[in-house]
């Protein structure tokens, strides 16, 4: 088949998809066709500029939205979707995987951040007395944060400590892990608080310790003393390894629309389900529902940190929280990282939940005083001094 055929045929093919599309039949047209013809002196030239169909930027899922993380989360811990166990995963540590991911989407903490967090540093499970809702505030230690900033985030504690108590305490007893020399000499820990302890007889601060030192210590209970650990009882930070994986394998089986889950997407991910969150009014739900009941008003000394953060929940601007979660340096850049995301759905979906939630006669009401916002007629009563139509003119002339 010679050249100009298979043009020829090329050109029916873009033309009966985009009839089809006219139709309504297609979505799309597959690719174009279009030729252009360039001239040299007596020499004439043809080039076919069709291009292939290519996926626009603003189409690239960058967060996961609730749906996606918990199927994320599910896979990480070895469940199907439905969460029943699912027989075609022989995946290990599953406990540890699905804690650690649910760390980094409840805290926004970075990949450094979490993965050289100590289990000493985790705060404990909340009293019973704590408001349902309401967040378990967290700091992060200067050392492992970006630029060395301190910032109080919250987390997701609950979680966490059915991990550190079954399946991490499994794994470090009895452990005879010991750093490997080329990390340096083993940083032996002694009567370890939530702030401090001692290692190697001094006492020390933890926030104070670096990423590598803290790759040394070695709990008095043996094993090292990361939050995630290995079966034997060792450090773990391979998490772009197995998030990565873990994606990978689920748009096979369950949903193939789940994009590739890196740690740094699950800190996107926080960041807009806290905004839909704050923008949706729940925690401030949560503040007036501790209210209502008693929870977190008290006048004990553990209460005050609820009391505190409730009024910060119901009195700031949803920008203010996050620039104070995620550590930017103003409210101009966290507005610059969602927009990158997809700030205006949530704005909108705010805005569809108020209006679904109003009585006709209130969005008649709205609509009207809206309407008057965009009326630029003159002569009406809003033009009147006296506001009845019959007085003098504002600005009027003698």
């Amino acid at each position: 088949m010679g050249r100009d055929h298979v043009e020829q045929n090329i050109s029916i093919l873009s033309v009966f998809y985009q009839r089809a599309v006219a139709e309504g039949l297609a979505r799309a047209v597959p690719f174009t066709y279009a030729q252009a013809i360039s001239r040299y002196g007596d020499q004439v030239r043809q080039a076919n500029l069709a291009r292939r169909r290519a996926s626009k930027p603003h189409g690239t899922v960058k967060y996961l939205e609730a749906d996606f993380a918990a199927l994320f989360l599910s896979a990480l811990a070895g469940l199907r979707p439905d969460g029943t166990p699912d027989a075609g995963y022989r995946g290990r540590e599953l406990a540890r995987n699905a804690a650690m991911a649910g760390l980094a989407l409840a805290t926004g903490l970075r990949r450094r951040e979490f993965t050289f967090l100590l289990v000493f540093e985790v705060p404990p499970a909340p009293p019973a007395s704590h408001p349902s809702g309401l967040p378990v505030l967290f700091g992060v230690p200067a050392a492992l944060a970006k630029g060395g900033k301190y910032r109080t985030t919250w987390i997701d504690a609950a979680t966490l400590h059915g991990y550190i108590g079954l399946d991490r305490a499994a794994n470090v007893a009895g452990s005879g892990w010991s750093p490997p020399p080329r990390w340096g000499e083993p940083l032996l820990v002694s009567d370890p608080g939530p702030d401090g302890g001692r290692v190697n007889g001094r006492r020390v601060k933890w926030a104070s310790l670096t990423a590598a030192e803290r790759l040394r210590l070695v709990a008095p209970g043996e094993g090292s003393c990361l939050l995630a650990v290995r079966a034997d009882g060792g450090p773990f930070t391979a998490w772009e390894s197995v998030f990565t994986r873990t994606s990978r394998r689920i748009p096979a089986r369950f949903e193939p629309r789940i994009p590739l889950v890196h740690p740094h997407r699950l800190r996107h991910s926080m960041a807009m389900a806290t905004l839909e969150r704050l923008v949706g009014g729940f925690y401030v739900q949560a503040v007036q529902l501790a209210a209502a009941t008693g929870g977190g008003t008290g006048t004990d000394a553990a209460a005050e940190p609820d009391a505190a953060l409730a009024l910060y929940l119901a009195k700031s601007d949803p920008l203010m929280v996050l620039r104070d979660l995620l550590a930017h340096s103003s409210a101009l850049t966290t507005e610059a990282y969602l927009r990158r995301l997809d700030m205006t759905r949530i704005y909108a979906d705010a805005y569809e939940q108020a209006a679904d939630g109003a009585s006709a006669g209130a969005r008649a009401a709205a609509d009207r005083e809206a309407d008057t916002e965009f009326d630029t007629g003159t002569g009406g009563p809003e033009d009147t001094v006296d506001g009845d139509g019959d007085g003098d003119a504002v600005g009027g002339g003698a």
